[in-house]
Order: structure tokens, then C-alpha cells, then sequence
């Protein structure tokens, strides 16, 4: 694809329009019936007239930005106002259009021509900046909250809780302390407390959002250790010479990620033959560690089949052993919102924390993890950062967010969700995770009705793996590179022990029967390779 531009910007009527930088123009003219994008001449103004301004004041921005007073950008002008009008035009477009494109990225070489420089020392303008991004950098990015986005695990925030990420930025909101965001600070609380209650967790039980599942479970595995250092040091017990993590063999990679950053070892424990980590497998592992295990990972729902590890049995072994449960909740957790798999989460109320993504299937926008501990002083014993210009906020009392992770500076990023959840309610959200459930369940049934694909596991949640029978990695691989130069989906290859097979990741509601099995059609024997 040397010379492409993606779908969105294929997608366009042919329409012109002029570049600006403060010393010259490049006229960019977009054609459907092309996929290249020529440049003539080297002159330079901007006329962007893709943007729908209809029934607004038309206002004219300065294009060739002067020398003028520090205040300039953050003083409210003609200039700025026009620039917020057409970020949130844009934005609004975006937010509510019906027909985006899944795009497909570009290679460096392609935007580096396509785009050429835009840092420099007198910028390239406003107009020519956003047009750069609606028409070239936007469409260079796989839209991830696309119904037929069925990779990795895709996102799919409601329209409210994307509505509302803009307010956030708009606010000018820092949730690092009570002191400087309490209001925020307590909507966010008041949605972890209600997750808490969701999975289990005894009253007090509190936590904070942080980036993503990575963060979340180094900043729970580390206040696991620490506690585990001060419960034998109080106690006057010698510490072992290497900690370790007990977990799955199919544990998310982001525990020996954790492990790494850490200094200790992992021990990977085998699952059943459905996937799911065993209590007396991990009773097995216990012994044989004789002490030196401080944690235990139990996976609420993997992200490779979406398979719910035996929790109960795992949490029964705290009766007999002193270790730390912590459940990476990060996709699969939210699961337990939906009354048709509840009960494969029974155990989770005993963890010693948890994590869950809102930004998977809690339906918010990139990116937020939402971190609990079942006693959150034990996460501020690890995690509170102490300096003199902290004096302020250490010396207080108050619910500080940043003490309960590896961050000082956060962004208030579980507004959203606590916006989407506060104006349609939790039963919308069980519903909206059901679906995606039952989908799976009724897919997986067609996928066994036909002789050429088999069933990897029976689904549990809402991820469905597969294989086309006699397909090589090859094949799944041209095979997804097709649907995506067609537009039609982002399916990509994955592979367990050693075999090459493809999988649906089901989050947006607004996925349908139809289309999934438009998709397995696709699957004949010459579809891959032509």
C-alpha cells in the first residue's frame, strides 16, 4: 500500500482544499475513485471546506500565526474561538456519526509524505493541523469502537461517556488529591464503591482508576508484597530470599511484566484442560514454595478466550494459607454485572483487590482501569509518596487518589464512566453485557454447525476462538488482511499451543448475528490466500 490513503479518506466526494504553514500552500485534492493523494505546486493558504458549519458564524483564523504577547494561545480571541468551534464540530461529527469507517493504518514512509512537518518553530495553523487529522492521521488509526472491531479486546464507550471525556479535559480537573478535586474525587469514589459492592467486596473497600490493567496490577502486586513484608516483619519472621507470584500459565502478560519491574519470580501454574486455574493446583504450588509465594493472580476472564479461573477454589486455600488473592478482573470482570455468568466469579468477594477496565467492557473511552482493594489503607501504606511540597496533602486526613498507585499525576479519567453510569443506570449496563454474551453463546453454536471450522473452547464470556480447518498461519493472516483492505472487520490471527487459529472479542452492542456470520462466510477454502 506505497501509495494509499484509507477508506476515510477514500470515502470523501472529491474535494480540495489548501494547506496552510507560514510559507507556502500545498493543495491536497482527494478523490473517491483514488487512493493516492498528489501534491501540486508549493503555495500555501487553507480553504477546509469539509467541515459542516452549517447555521454557525463563520469566523476567519489567523493561518500564518504571528509573532505576538506570551498570553496568545491561552488568551479567548477570534482566533481561539474559532479553533474550539471547530474541535467540537469536528468532535461532534465524530462522536455521532453512524457510517465512520474502520480505516487501516498507514506506513511511516506514506504519512511522512502525505503529512511532512508540522512541529516547527512558527506552526502550521489551526485549519491545517485539524485537517491534517480529520483527512489523514484520524484515518490512519483502526477505529476501535467499530461494531465490526472484533480484535484483541476492543473498546466501545457509550456516546455519553465519550460526550463527557470532553467535559473532563474542558474542566481543567487534576484528581491527584481532595484537595484540588474533590468533587471529582467523589463521583469517581462513588462508582468504585459501587463496583465493589457489584463484585463482593466488604463496605470501606476503595481503590482508584488508574491507565490501564498493566498499572493496576503492578500497583496491587506491589502493595501486596510490601504488606507481606510488614505482616512477617512485625511478627519478627525471617523474609525468603525471593519472593514469588503464583499464577496461571495463561495469566495476562502483564503479571511477569509486574514481576520484572518487581525483582521477583513467577510461578506459572498449568490450568485445566478448559483453561480455568484449580484450587488444588494452586494448593500444589503453595507447598512447594513453602512460604515464599506473597501473591496469587486469579484471572476473572483471560484475554485470549475470556476463560473465568476456579476462584472459589482458589480463594478457599486463604483458610490454610497466608497469601494475597488478587483478581485481574481487567476484561473479564465486568462479566459479573450479567446474571447469565455471575456465578463463575463466586469467590471474587474474598480478593484482597481487583481489577477491572472500564475502557474493555464497561463501555468508557480509553483508557482506565479501575484498581479496588478489599482495605485500601494497605495500598496507602505502599503507595503514598512523601515530600516536603506534599506536607499539605499527607498531613490530611482526606481521600487522596494518587495514594492508592503508582502515579501522583492523574487525570480524572473515571468521570466518564460515572457520567454514562449515572444517567442510564446499572441495568443498562447489564443488559448491554448480556447481549454480548449471548451473542457469543449463539455464534460459537454456528461455528460448530459447520464442518470446516472447530471450536478452539466453549466460550464462557463474550470471546469466541476458532479455527478454519487446514488453514496455516498464512492463511489466517491473508486472510485478515483482507477483511480489512475490504473494510469489512478487524479479526486477526492469534495461536494456542502452537496452532494457528482466529478468535471474536464481542463488546459493542450494536455487533449483530448477521454480520459475524457474513464473516465466517468469508472463510471458504480459497477466501485466504485467492
Amino acid at each position: 500500500m506505497a501509495n494509499t490513503i484509507s477508506t476515510g479518506i477514500r470515502s470523501l466526494c472529491k474535494q480540495t482544499f489548501d494547506i496552510a504553514t507560514p510559507t507556502r500552500t500545498t493543495k491536497l485534492h482527494i478523490h473517491t475513485s483514488t487512493t493516492r493523494i498528489p501534491t501540486t505546486g508549493t503555495s500555501t493558504s487553507v480553504q477546509l471546506t469539509t467541515a459542516n458549519t452549517a447555521g454557525r458564524p463563520q469566523r476567519t483564523q489567523d493561518e500564518a500565526p504571528k509573532a505576538t504577547s506570551a498570553a496568545r494561545m491561552h488568551s479567548v480571541t477570534g482566533e481561539t474561538i474559532a479553533l474550539v468551534d471547530s474541535v467540537l464540530e469536528y468532535s461532534r461529527r465524530r462522536i455521532l456519526g453512524t457510517d465512520t469507517p474502520l480505516d487501516k493504518p498507514l506506513s511511516e514512509p506514506e504519512l511522512n509524505r502525505v503529512v511532512g512537518t508540522t512541529v516547527n518553530e512558527n506552526g502550521i495553523g489551526a485549519s491545517r493541523a485539524l485537517a491534517l487529522f480529520e483527512h489523514v492521521l484520524a484515518p490512519a488509526c483502526i477505529t476501535s469502537d467499530h461494531r465490526q472491531y472484533l480484535a484483541f479486546i476492543p473498546n466501545a464507550p457509550t456516546k455519553t461517556a465519550t460526550a463527557f471525556d470532553l467535559v473532563v479535559s474542558a474542566t481543567a480537573v487534576y484528581s491527584g488529591s481532595w484537595m484540588e478535586g474533590s468533587g471529582a474525587v467523589h463521583a469517581e469514589n462513588e462508582v468504585l464503591t459501587w463496583l465493589a459492592s457489584e463484585f463482593g467486596l466488604p463496605a470501606g473497600a476503595g481503590g482508584v482508576f488508574v491507565q490501564g490493567g498493566t498499572i493496576g496490577n503492578l500497583s496491587a502486586l506491589v502493595a501486596a508484597r510490601d504488606h507481606a513484608r510488614r505482616t512477617r516483619a512485625n511478627a519478627g519472621a525471617e523474609l525468603p530470599a525471593r519472593w514469588t507470584i503464583i499464577c496461571s500459565a495463561e495469566a495476562h502478560s502483564s503479571i511477569a511484566a509486574a514481576a520484572r519491574v518487581m525483582d521477583v519470580d513467577v510461578l506459572k501454574v498449568m490450568p485445566s484442560d478448559g483453561g480455568a486455574l484449580e484450587g488444588s493446583a494452586v494448593r500444589a504450588a503453595l507447598e512447594q514454595l513453602e512460604g515464599s509465594a506473597f501473591a496469587v493472580v486469579a484471572t476473572g476472564g483471560s484475554t485470549n478466550f475470556g476463560i473465568v479461573d476456579d476462584i472459589a477454589s482458589i480463594a478457599a486455600l486463604k483458610d490454610d494459607f497466608d497469601f494475597w488473592l488478587h483478581v485481574d478482573g481487567a476484561y473479564g470482570l465486568a462479566g459479573m454485572l450479567s446474571p447469565l455468568t455471575r456465578a463463575l466469579f463466586d469467590g471474587v468477594g474474598r480478593a484482597d483487590s481487583l481489577i477491572v477496565d472500564p475502557h474493555k467492557w464497561l463501555f468508557a473511552p480509553y483508557d482506565a482501569c479501575a484498581l479496588i482493594y478489599r482495605d485500601p489503607d494497605i495500598g496507602k501504606l505502599a503507595h503514598t509518596q512523601h515530600a516536603e511540597y506534599l506536607d499539605a496533602l499527607n498531613d490530611s486526613n482526606e481521600w487522596n487518589p494518587s495514594d492508592y498507585a503508582i502515579q501522583l499525576t492523574r487525570r480524572a479519567r473515571g468521570l466518564p464512566l460515572w457520567f454514562s453510569l449515572a444517567t442510564y443506570g446499572g441495568a443498562a449496563y447489564r443488559n448491554a453485557i448480556t447481549s454480548s454474551i449471548e451473542l457469543a453463546h449463539d455464534i460459537a453454536l454456528e461455528i460448530e454447525s459447520r464442518e470446516n471450522l472447530r471450536l478452539v473452547r466453549q466460550p464462557q464470556l463474550s470471546v469466541v476462538v476458532f479455527e478454519r480447518v487446514g488453514w496455516s498461519g498464512a492463511d489466517y493472516a491473508a486472510w485478515s488482511a483482507r477483511l480489512l483492505d475490504d473494510q469489512r472487520a478487524f479479526v486477526t490471527p492469534s495461536s494456542h499451543l502452537g496452532m494457528p487459529n482466529t478468535r471474536f472479542a464481542i463488546i459493542n452492542p450494536t455487533t449483530t448475528r448477521e454480520q459475524l456470520v457474513g464473516l465466517l462466510d468469508t472463510m471458504h477454502p480459497r477466501t485466504a490466500m485467492g
